[in-house]
């Protein structure tokens, strides 16, 4: 077994546990519990005893959407679960990474395992087995208006466990049938409302909102290294960080992130004296730009959890009374709402670490350093222009990141022949989401190469513990900028340092690290 195993069915799922599993760090499976189990073969039962005696059942009895009224008799009905699945085969935009399918995949595996969805736990096992060995759906981005659930690219998972469309495997974009094969895995026969409760949820937008959550996590932690590094280079005053100041207002993510710009600008010789009795804002005011992302993600986390580990499909199949109850545990508000709260914070977050670079190049305000950080000396420095286009780059990064902004909770239109006339989006939340802290970490990436610029025409040596430890891992792989040259690959390498989890931002706990929220 995989020493990292997460079994899903009794205990809720942590949103840190499924960015483990969908990065490939930590197995799922459904748990060996015979009377959970016994449970999830009520849960399906219930659906075949209502067909059989008549009862109207969504989806399954009857048509779906603005169609329910349409009765399906008997002989149709077996018909229905693959017609509703290629019945959505119309998404469209990027192919979701692999990552992502995972994350999508281990979210509906999660919420199926509770055992109100009327699945054989036969589906949730293929699920899980389906993630564990990387045989992953492609997925179209778009297509979700985000309640009926994310029905189209949910129907990329339906399918893959039916055989149909195409699949990810081993390095290879395959025949979903092929794929299944090469892994040793059959297709699966979807019965009546199976394929429904694998579409008719929030999984889509609750996988990827997981993985926005722990990159959004750790990009707070390293906005507070970044100001820190940028504080001790303009020569800034380390009294705007006092935790006397916090607890005066103690908003919790502020006064974690102050703690962390303390620890960060701890140094082992005496301090230079501040050069300003009151910095910038975009110094000054950091812990409380970076605490509302802090603490924006802590109430985000419960919401998120809540949501993987609900049952948010429709209709609900009661195992133990075996009846059906119509609803709307699809929509998804609650998740469209935090993912909106997130982009919004981590706009907020790239737009700080952009002023700060204006701080570090601007010779008004970066206490004695070469305009623009050029690393060039005598006569022939007059000639290059050190991080000049970067804050260019910068600049446009986060703009394009504040324009994500607009909360796509307020954008709920009718659809659907108007039976989906109130929908949340989320879909689109958790996309923009993601994007908004790709372009931060972007931000982020160029704000760690001004700041390692900033030590070596310092001095490296004297500088504070943050900007020295990020400094000698960068320059193993990025050297000094001297003379202009090309910095798309600088970046890039920074980017990688920090998805490898290798750029030594400090120690932080994520607000994932938390139990999970009990649903």
């Amino acid at each position: 077994m995989h020493p990292d195993a997460y079994e899903i069915g009794l205990r809720p799922l942590s949103l840190q546990a499924l960015v483990a599993v969908a990065e490939g760090r930590a197995t799922i499976g459904l748990v060996a519990d015979p009377a959970h189990r016994a449970r999830l073969e009520a849960g399906a039962d219930a659906v075949k005893t209502s067909l059989a005696a008549g009862v109207p059942l969504y989806g399954a009895s009857t048509g779906v959407g603005a169609s329910v009224g349409q009765e399906i008799p008997p002989e149709l009905q077996s018909a229905l679960p693959m017609n509703l699945v290629r019945l959505h085969g119309c998404g469209t935009g990027e192919i979701l990474d692999e990552s992502a399918a995972a994350a999508v995949v281990a979210a509906r595996a999660t919420s199926l395992a509770r055992g109100w969805s009327g699945v054989r736990p036969v589906v949730i096992e293929r699920l899980c087995a389906l993630v564990n060995r990387r045989v992953l759906p492609r997925i179209p981005e778009q297509g979700s208006v985000g309640a009926s659930g994310d029905l189209t690219p949910l129907s990329y998972v339906a399918s893959l466990l039916a055989g149909e469309r195409e699949a990810s495997f081993g390095g290879r974009v395959l025949p979903a049938a092929e794929a299944l094969d090469a892994a040793g895995f059959e297709p699966l026969a979807l019965r009546p409302r199976e394929t429904l409760a694998l579409m008719n949820g929030t999984s889509f937008m609750t996988g990827l909102a997981a993985l926005a959550h722990a990159r959004a996590s750790r990009l707070a932690r390293l906005a507070a290294a970044l100001t820190a590094a940028a504080s001790d280079a303009v020569r800034g005053n380390p009294e705007h960080f006092d935790a006397r100041l916090f607890a005066q207002k103690p908003h919790p993510g502020s006064v974690r992130c102050a703690a962390w710009i303390r620890d960060d600008l701890a140094r082992t010789s005496p301090a230079p004296a501040p050069l300003r009795l009151q910095d910038r804002y975009s110094i000054r005011c950091a812990p409380h730009v970076i605490g509302v992302l802090l603490d924006t993600l802590d109430f985000a986390r419960d919401w998120l959890e809540i949501e993987l580990n609900g049952a948010n499909d429709n209709p609900l199949l009661d195992p133990e009374r075996g009846e059906p109850v119509h609803g709307g545990n699809f929509y998804g508000g609650h998740a469209c709402f935090a993912l909106d709260g997130i982009k919004i914070a981590v706009a907020s977050v790239a737009d700080l670490l952009d002023r700060q670079l204006v701080l570090l190049c601007d010779p008004a305000t970066n206490g004695g350093l070469p305009e623009n950080l050029v690393g060039a000396t005598g006569p022939e420095r007059v000639a290059h222009h050190g991080m000049k286009a970067m804050q260019i780059t910068a600049s446009a990064l986060a703009a394009e990141a504040q324009k994500l902004t607009l909360p796509a909770s307020a954008f709920s239109r009718s659809t659907e022949s108007h039976n989906q006339d109130k929908v949340s989006m989320g879909a689109i939340a958790a996309r923009e989401a993601l994007r908004a802290v790709d372009l931060a970490e972007t931000v982020a990436a160029i704000s760690v190469l001004a700041v390692c610029q900033a030590a070596d025409l310092r001095g490296a040596d004297g500088a504070a513990k943050r900007a020295r430890a990020l400094h000698a891992v960068v320059r193993k792989t990025v050297p000094p900028l001297v003379h202009d040259r090309r910095q798309d690959v600088d970046i890039a390498r920074v980017r990688a340092l920090l998805a490898a989890g290798e750029l030594p931002i400090g120690p932080f706990a994520e607000a994932a690290d938390a139990e999970p929220a009990s649903s």
